[in-house]
């Protein structure tokens, strides 16, 4: 072997040792946890005890794995510190790269004077798409209205999709004129079609002053632990955005081409 050829060697086993550890790093990058971004509790005189109501939003910083099997634990004790409830959520599965409003409520005997609310790790699996495939489901005709012991929200969704989104969970964040969350309420709408939209009502209780209520934020989403119905839509496809044809005659002469020079026009 000569001299020239052991260089070559050891500079393909160098350049073979780098993309080796290159790969390595890319593939034990860890997944970052998901973020709480808010969240707000409160509790609420009812008729049959005290209703405890939290809602909130987790994000996902990572673009090609979804979030599952998230678990909430709402933890309600008294002046004392004695425990009052307990309950557990199973949240719905957080896209790649995007945000998951959610809120729940259960009753209380006693009124609790404290809430917590933590949060299960996420399980990951990768999305079968890009995340451009996982569209929004478009929440159109938002009413809202105060009564005397509630706030009612209605409106319509919609789907994106060509296959029917069988389950979606409607949910509604209420914010003062800051922005600032004060609660919210969930409700589910079945049977989702992109040519026929589906009304949704919500009539939330769990802000004690409905005064400061300053307006909505509604989001629809699929419903389940799992990225599964997300994922079956998406590789369904999406319905085309134009799909009416023309209903005006097409034009006599094209004018909008610029003309063709048939010979030399140079003088």
């Amino acid at each position: 072997m000569t001299h020239s050829t052991r260089i070559v060697g050891v500079i393909a086993l160098l350049l073979l040792a780098g993309c080796s550890s290159g790969t390595e790093k890319r593939q034990a990058a860890p997944l970052r946890p998901l973020t709480v971004r808010e969240q707000v509790s409160s509790v609420v005189k009812g008729d049959d005890g005290y209703v405890v109501n939290w809602a909130g939003v987790l994000s996902n910083a990572n673009p090609w794995h979804f979030g599952e099997h998230v678990v909430a634990t709402v933890v309600a004790k008294d002046a004392l510190g004695r425990e009052i409830v307990r309950t557990e959520q199973q949240l719905d599965a957080v896209p790649p790269g995007g945000t998951l409003p959610f809120s729940g409520q259960t009753t209380a005997a006693r009124k609790p004077s404290q809430v917590s609310v933590t949060y299960g790790s996420a399980q990951w699996r990768p999305a079968a798409r890009i995340v451009s495939a996982f569209e929004g489901f478009p929440v159109t005709g938002v009413l809202t209205a105060r009564q005397d012991h509630g706030y009612l929200v209605t409106g319509y969704v919609g789907s994106p999709y060509r296959l029917p989104a069988g389950n979606l969970v409607v949910t509604a964040l209420l914010r003062d004129r800051n922005g600032r969350l004060l609660g919210g309420g969930s409700t589910f709408v079945d049977d989702v079609r992109a040519n026929a939209k589906r009304r949704f009502i919500l009539n939330i209780q769990s802000v004690q002053d409905t005064g400061k209520i300053d307006r909505a934020e509604v989001h629809a989403g699929t419903w389940g632990s799992t990225s599964r119905p997300y994922d079956a839509l998406a590789l369904g496809g999406i319905v085309p955005v134009n799909t009416a044809k023309p209903t005006t005659a097409p034009f006599a002469k094209d004018r909008g081409r610029p003309a063709t020079l048939t010979a030399d026009a140079r003088p």
